[in-house]
């Protein structure tokens, strides 16, 4: 039994680590590379669950005729997708794919549009309108119960219905680390290049950036709308593993607050330091909910031990900021491969 549990224990780290790598990764291109306080980033991985919740249901319930509200007909989609895919799990497949594809252009539109009548503010003030405007749509999804069935939530398909028990769960861990790593090697390749150089240029100092005649408005809603479709995949990818979508599940603290920690922690501008943020956080996360009752019991705790997760969070990123702003990992200069010619020829020189 403890080695199921402890199977069960690394599974669900790298299972949470793998939601949250690529939410830090968009990050990352936003803050570490641009410089932008993205402050309302559950609002894409919220896109992401409307995409599974809300679209992708709707063409379900039309293509099966199903009547009723959004609620109790995506009840009765899930049950019919559910055992037609048992039969033919390519339809699983379909799905996904088609839903992640539906995510990444409702967050890259959403992102777009929401920047766009604040991509003029200086910093500060964009991230308190960016936090503004994803609390608002975080509200409206929540009271509207005929957006993505508010309090009460929606049904969706599971898409690895074919798979019986705990083998699921391994399955979809998989898949969202394929996922994950696709995400980080697209993005290492894009931030490695011309456009990596000047979102860093911009996020120095942005008059430097427009007397080279770059247009800062447009880069910033470029960069936000890369980086939330990103980040929807994950709201997307979440959404599949746990069946359902709830506004609840997408608050600012859990996917806006602590991805930010995790990339302070892992290091701003450096996707392998966001990447190891990730892991250590969640691997603390984890770990802290598990043996709860033990460590209140050890530390004599007056509270429960998942308080401490607050805590302990909480003076991480004041001490990080204070002691270590560069991170676990620094960030390094940008080599393109002609960078990487003129270093190699010097070296052989010498």
């Amino acid at each position: 039994m403890e080695v199921i549990n402890l199977e069960y224990l690394i599974l669900t780290i790298i299972l949470w680590f793998g939601f949250y790598a690529i939410v830090v990764l968009s990050l990352n291109i936003e803050y570490g590379y641009g410089g932008i306080p993205n402050f309302g980033r559950s609002l894409a991985v919220l896109m992401g669950g409307v995409a599974v919740g809300g679209l992708m249901n709707r063409i379900l319930i039309n293509i099966f005729k199903i009547s009723g509200g959004i609620i109790e007909a995506s009840g009765t989609a899930k049950s019919i997708v559910n055992s037609l895919i048992a039969e033919k799990p390519i339809l699983g497949i379909i799905i996904l794919l088609a839903s992640l594809g539906l995510a990444a252009v409702l967050g890259w539109v959403s992102g777009a549009l929401f920047i766009l009548p604040s991509a003029k503010l200086s910093e500060d003030y964009l991230a308190i309108t960016l936090l503004a405007i994803s609390e608002v749509t975080y509200l409206i999804s929540y009271y509207n119960v005929d957006f993505i069935g508010g309090y009460y939530g929606v049904s969706i398909p599971d898409v690895l219905a074919f798979i019986p028990g705990m083998q699921r769960i391994l399955i979809f861990t998989i898949i969202l680390l394929l996922i994950t790593f696709g995400c980080y090697i697209f993005v290492e390749k894009l931030l490695n290049s011309p456009y990596g150089r000047v979102l860093r240029a911009m996020r120095e100092n942005e008059f430097v950036a427009k007397a080279y005649g770059k247009n800062v408005m447009m880069l910033r809603v470029k960069t936000v709308a890369l980086g939330s479709a990103l980040a929807s995949l994950a709201g997307a990818l979440y959404s599949f593993y746990s069946v359902n979508v709830i506004a609840t599940s997408f608050s600012r603290v859990e996917w806006t607050f602590y991805p930010i920690l995790m990339l302070l922690l892992g290091g701003a501008g450096n996707n392998a330091g966001a990447l190891l943020g990730a892991l250590v956080f969640v691997s603390t996360k984890i770990l802290l909910i598990t043996y709860k009752f033990e460590i209140t019991s050890a530390l004599h705790l007056p509270f429960q031990a998942v308080w401490l997760e607050y805590m302990l969070f909480g003076i991480a990123m004041l001490l990080i900021l204070l002691y270590k702003p560069e991170g676990l990992i620094k960030e390094k200069p940008i080599f393109t491969k002609a960078v990487k010619k003129i270093v190699k020829a010097k070296q052989n020189q010498k």
